[in-house]
């Protein structure tokens, strides 16, 4: 039987929740039934009826969703946080003290005391909390992981990460209808974080995520180049990873021209790896002293932990909804005790909120290489 999910935000005019909703149900482990879409009772109402849910289990804020179904026989076993990160803590807490499961968009929270309270909450509660680095679902990066982690490479020593996009080149944050960059570049609904963390994120999580290691120093410019704008567009970080490793990090909104950027090399002492989300079914190894190797999605020659994700034949391919699925059914197992799964989880939450505050103040301060130890 499916496990009973609620939603909170994702409405019209949203990208990510529609996002979340597919991802959620793809694989038949999870149904949406409950849900607090938009703050606009008309919204909400309209996103129900569009997903299915009942008028009767669509509800005015969380507070009272959470106390409603926790009166049902059937009422919701998880829920979905898709709103702007200024309302995560709160949405998330209130869900885990009232006995659900959490699974939110990332970053875990608007900031990192935020996150620090955030993990003492999940770990209280005894449920499962799991964010949606969606990148660390696709089945290539998964082989990436295992190649890495069999030393196949030989000791990593360099790692270069980049996040580039191009669609917040002009002010679109000005234009009020504009939802998806308004409420990113406000501070208040955002953080003190504007690309470095909605994307840069990404960029951190899947460099520790590939290549098993932690960031433990890093020296970051991170810019408003987009004059008049509130926070941060464009950033530059290097890193330096525990065992020796350096590393680069771009994460920009304002590479004209850029789409969805996101392409990962590590490079080890025999040879290295490359990843690109825009061909997320190809991982090209390429080798000191040796042919290059293409590896492709759904191949029987792939390790187990790509295989276990990949939903269809090779030459088939599959996609950024598909990657998010694997995340939700990954959690489905967690709730349900399967081992296995890789669910970014609160202590990933609170990785990310480290760096993103410690890059934006190194930055500020023009401190030059500051540590991220500590960040619990």
């Amino acid at each position: 039987m499916a496990l009973r999910m609620a939603m909170v935000g994702g409405g019209p005019g949203s990208f990510i929740g529609p996002v979340h909703r597919m991802a959620a149900e793809l694989d038949g482990r999870i149904r949406l039934v409950a849900g607090v879409f938009s703050r606009d009772p008309a919204k909400s109402a309209q996103a129900a009826v569009a997903w299915g849910v009942a008028p009767d289990r669509v509800y005015p804020d969380h507070h009272t969703m959470f106390a409603a179904e926790r009166a049902r026989a059937d009422g919701v076993q998880l829920v979905s946080v898709v709103t702007p990160n200024h309302l995560h803590f709160d949405v998330s807490a209130a869900a885990l003290k009232a006995g659900l499961h959490v699974i939110s968009d990332k970053p875990a929270t608007l900031n990192l005391a935020e996150a620090q309270a955030l993990a003492k909450v999940v770990a209280a509660s005894g449920k499962q909390y799991g964010l949606t680095y969606t990148y660390t679902g696709y089945p290539m990066v998964r082989e990436a992981r295992e190649i890495v982690a069999r030393g196949d490479l030989g000791a990593v020593r360099k790692v270069v990460v980049e996040y580039s996009q191009g669609w917040l080149s002009t002010p679109l944050e000005r234009d009020s209808a504009n939802k998806q960059a308004s409420w990113r570049a406000d501070p208040k609904q955002s953080g003190v974080g504007g690309c470095i963390g909605d994307i840069g994120v990404h960029a951190f999580n899947i460099a520790e995520f590939i290549t098993g290691r932690r960031v433990e120093r890093l020296c970051a410019d991170v810019a408003t180049v987009v004059p008049g704008r509130d926070l941060d567009d464009d950033c530059n970080v290097l890193l330096r990873f525990e065992g020796g490793a350096r590393g680069v990090l771009i994460a920009s909104q304002i590479s004209a021209g850029a789409r969805n950027g996101l392409t990962i090399s590590v490079y080890g002492e025999k040879g290295g790896l490359t990843w690109s989300h825009e061909d997320p079914n190809i991982l090209t190894l390429d080798w000191l002293d040796g042919p290059s190797h293409v590896l492709h999605a759904g191949s029987g020659y792939l390790g187990p932990a790509a295989r276990a994700v990949t939903r269809l034949p090779t030459g088939h391919p599959e996609g950024f909804i598909e990657a998010f699925a694997t995340i939700y059914r990954d959690f489905a197992d967690a709730i349900e005790g399967r081992a296995g799964g890789l669910v970014p989880d609160i202590a990933e939450g609170l990785r990310g909120m480290t760096f993103v505050e410690r890059a934006v103040a190194a930055s500020r301060d023009d401190a030059g290489w500051v540590s991220l130890q500590g960040e619990g």
